[in-house]
């Protein structure tokens, strides 16, 4: 990534021109992206897999990507949310939203798994989620990476740009249906897609 690209990206960005703020996660926003898997999600799996996945080779800085909320009177203010700006009175936003890229290797390659999208259940439906996923991609294309993987529903990743990862023949190492392993290429001009069997970082336990 750029100097210009990490600076821009440390302070925030407007993501997609869909008027929510995104910015990577920081040391203080651990325990707020903790919190916005455990509301999104049913268990305590992916706050749990976030964590694991935190202190694990296959973290990449700068690749976990928030998205705040409306500062101010208009959302609450914790802890985890003192150490940057976002409003005209300097404040920052709560955390609603969380995207995560963290490295996965294709017969031995390396490529991005893009796993959890997390958005609070009061901000679903908003485009926080989108808005993070966009910002996450971004982020990965101006590191230099191609290749992101993602299991997930085949009406929502496709506006991303993402397609079947069998068109790559790209295939999950436990049985999924075929639409919902998708693939994106975020240079497609570059090197072949590497194809075979997605290798996962020992946290997804797989």
């Amino acid at each position: 990534m750029s100097s210009d690209a990490m600076s821009a990206a440390s302070a925030g960005t407007s993501s997609g021109g869909s008027g929510w703020r995104t910015r990577p996660e920081t040391s203080g926003d651990i325990a707020a992206v903790r919190a916005v898997n455990l509301a999104a999600f049913p268990t305590g799996a992916e706050a749990d897999l976030v964590d694991a996945l935190r202190v694990d080779q296959a973290w990449i800085p700068g690749l976990s990507i928030v998205t705040e909320g409306p500062a101010g009177p208009a959302g609450p203010r914790g802890p985890e949310d003192v150490d940057g700006v976002d409003g005209m009175d300097g404040s920052r936003g709560p955390i609603v939203g969380h995207a995560l890229l963290t490295r996965c290797r294709v017969d031995g390659a390396p490529a991005l798994a893009l796993a959890p999208v997390a958005v609070a259940p009061e901000y679903q439906r908003t485009g926080a989620g989108s808005a993070a996923v966009r910002a996450v991609l971004d982020a990965a294309r101006e590191l230099g990476e191609d290749l992101v993987l993602v299991l997930g529903h085949p009406d929502y990743y496709p506006r991303f740009g993402f397609t079947p990862a069998s068109a790559l023949g790209i295939r999950a190492p436990f049985e999924v249906p075929g639409e919902a392993m998708m693939a994106l290429r975020l240079r497609p001009g570059g090197a072949p897609a590497p194809s075979g069997v997605i290798q996962y970082p020992a946290p997804f336990g797989v």
